[in-house]
């Protein structure tokens, strides 16, 4: 296989919409130690948006956001898969999740354009065991 697939913790976090508030969020987080594998903020409505953190360490992440009042969701889990990028390489992840019957209810995936890839994979709490099993994870 051409591609590496690990369980991840995620937390989401909620802030107002507007310009340098996850700058705000990532530069403290990032001063305190906090290694993030991977980052994705999405509006929820006119006036705020929700981050979903995936920290290296969620113990550090929390420690930190508690000492900085920050408010977190969590700990969520989801798949991270990085690897190199082909043809399909999504289509066979895909194939083998749909197979086990596992429902991906949100998705995000993004290439270096050098030749790898990155992909996270939001499955329902009940369903991770079966969607790394039938990754293989």
């Amino acid at each position: 296989m051409a591609y590496d697939i690990r369980r991840v913790d995620y937390y989401y976090s909620t802030v107002q919409d507007q310009p340098g508030e996850a700058y705000r969020v990532l530069d403290q987080l990032a001063g305190q130690g906090v290694n993030l594998l991977a980052f994705t903020a999405v509006p929820i409505g006119p006036t705020r948006t929700q981050m979903a953190l995936f920290p290296e360490q969620g113990a550090k992440l929390e420690a930190v956001a508690k000492s900085a009042g920050m408010t977190l969701d969590g700990p969520h889990r989801a798949l991270l898969v990085q690897g190199d990028d082909k043809m399909g390489a999504l289509a066979e992840i895909h194939a083998k999740l749909m197979r086990a019957r596992v429902n991906v209810y949100a998705s995000t995936a993004v290439t270096d354009g050098k030749g790898c890839f990155g992909y996270l994979v939001y499955v329902r709490a009940d369903e991770i065991d079966r969607a790394t099993s039938a990754l293989e994870v």
